[in-house]
């Protein structure tokens, strides 16, 4: 049983395990949901691994996970410290894409709004286990893609090259090998285009409120647009090489002496064999993911021009951002070269910080914050106190209730309510119950509480206004 110190501000130290080689700390608000213990318990035991470094972060959305906690963040030494699939993720790369536009929402009726619906849902297969309705993708080579994530398909024609420069790396970690991926892992790499099941989804929004105007017009975030995010991943890919790479770091771990705190920990030193692999396979992975979300944002713009009858360039949908919150990176903090490991965090670098795309070097990238169905989304900055949990933030509201607690304490008719004028997909809403507000914690305190002591900026707000959602547990 680990305990919680307040030692700041919404900031609090967890103690009473054995172990720990460094600080971990939670960024929670008094009176906020409770964090589960066993979160707390995973972040303490991630804090165990040899040549972690810094201290171990908990973002306001913490919760359970495999292995780190979802809203987890730890760094470890390149020379001495070690990588972990299980505190990057099950789904590599599961990330978030906005797209801004100048369209006013006061012109769009819900039967506009259905109709963009259905166009997208022509082109973009939704649910667990859907493939690619992109014929011509099949010429692809998964090692070319595994190895150029987004630019290759933006050469193949879709997207511009103006989309790779407002995407976290461009697109593309190096050192993407799909040389060291599974024939299984390979076999459900089909994916492209699609968004599965889960907490995944297509949003149509409005810019409901604007905080920081100046910020906002870099971000070409108008109030009163029409916006749209997209949430997805590696999909089936990705979810087999963390599978796979969980399974061998067992016996890696073993072989190198290393202690492991759980399993769902399992690590092997980054300079190993198979450390090296994993980072290989996991940048495939990510690679795939940046692909995915390109390929859906073409398909966004043909559903957009299909439906309004005009190019999708008179009507923006340009992309702001695209950010990863499961991943892995080799970054430079405190004059130290460390792997970083976000697992449902996202990147947030402060203005001036030289890896900022050009256009946002005087602002800092969009930090994308989606909530749940019915709830509020946000863009924000990082600032540079973010240097405490290596420039990361939270990724979403956070679950307060397990999938399965959902779907039986929350009924059909509660999430219609909590909807309210909303418009979702899903023909039976009794699909969809874990993935209801009431699911998840309040995103608006959740965000207030990194805003509050500025390690983040609010910059604006997004209401939704449809919601297009997968069946299935992805």
């Amino acid at each position: 049983m680990v305990d919680l110190i307040p030692i700041g501000p919404n900031r609090w130290q967890v103690s009473g395990r054995p172990g720990m080689l460094v600080d971990a700390v939670v960024y929670m608000q008094r009176g906020v949901a409770a964090i589960e213990d066993e979160a707390l318990q995973q972040l303490a035991d991630a804090a165990c691994l040899p040549g972690v470094v810094g201290r171990v972060a908990g973002m306001p959305d913490l919760h359970t996970g495999f292995g780190l906690p979802i809203g987890g963040v730890m760094a470890t030494s390149l020379a001495q410290g070690v990588v972990s699939a299980g505190a990057v993720g099950m789904d590599i790369n599961c990330g978030v894409r906005l797209l801004s536009t100048n369209i006013p929402v006061r012109g769009i009726d819900k039967p506009l709004l259905r109709r963009l619906m259905e166009a997208i849902e022509e082109r973009v297969p939704t649910g667990v286990g859907k493939k690619s309705r992109h014929t011509e993708l099949r010429r692809i080579e998964l090692a070319e893609l595994a190895a150029r994530g987004a630019a290759l398909v933006v050469e193949m024609g879709f997207g511009t090259p103006a989309d790779l420069i407002t995407t976290e790396s461009s697109g593309c970690l190096p050192g993407g090998d799909v040389s060291v991926v599974s024939k299984e892992a390979r076999s459900r790499a089909d994916q492209l285009s699609t968004i599965g099941g889960g907490n995944h989804f297509i949003e149509l929004g409005v810019v409901d409120e604007v905080y920081d105007p100046a910020t906002a017009a870099t971000f070409r975030l108008a109030q009163g647009t029409l916006s749209v995010l997209i949430h997805t991943g590696s999909r089936g890919f990705g979810h087999q090489i963390c599978t796979d790479f969980s399974r061998l770091m067992v016996q890696a771990a073993s072989r190198y002496g290393i202690n492991l705190p759980s399993k769902g920990l399992a690590a092997a030193p980054i300079a190993s064999p198979e450390g090296q692999q994993y980072l290989k396979a996991m940048a495939a992975a990510a690679n795939f993911a940046f692909a995915n979300r390109q390929m859906i944002t073409h398909d966004v713009r043909e559903a957009f021009a299909r439906v309004f009858h005009r190019p999708y360039e008179e009507m923006g949908l340009q992309v702001v951002y695209d950010v990863a919150h499961n991943i892995a990176k080799v970054e430079e903090h405190g004059g130290q070269r460390v792997l970083v490991h976000r697992k449902g965090a996202t990147r947030a670098l402060p203005p001036g910080h030289g890896e900022n795309p050009p256009i946002y070097l005087n602002t800092g990238h969009p930090a994308l914050i989606p909530g749940s169905m019915g709830t509020a989304s946000y863009v924000l900055v990082g600032t540079p106190l973010a240097a405490e949990t290596f420039y990361s933030v939270n990724h979403g509201a956070g679950r307060v209730l397990s999938r399965t607690a959902a779907r039986k304490q929350i009924s059909a008719s509660q999430l219609q309510q909590s909807l309210g004028d909303v418009l979702v997909n899903a023909r039976n809403l009794g699909r969809l119950l874990d993935e209801a507000p009431g699911a998840y914690k309040d995103i608006h305190s959740v965000v207030d509480t990194l805003a509050a002591i500025g390690l983040t900026r609010k910059v604006a707000r997004l209401r939704p206004m449809a919601v297009i959602k997968g069946e299935g547990d992805d």
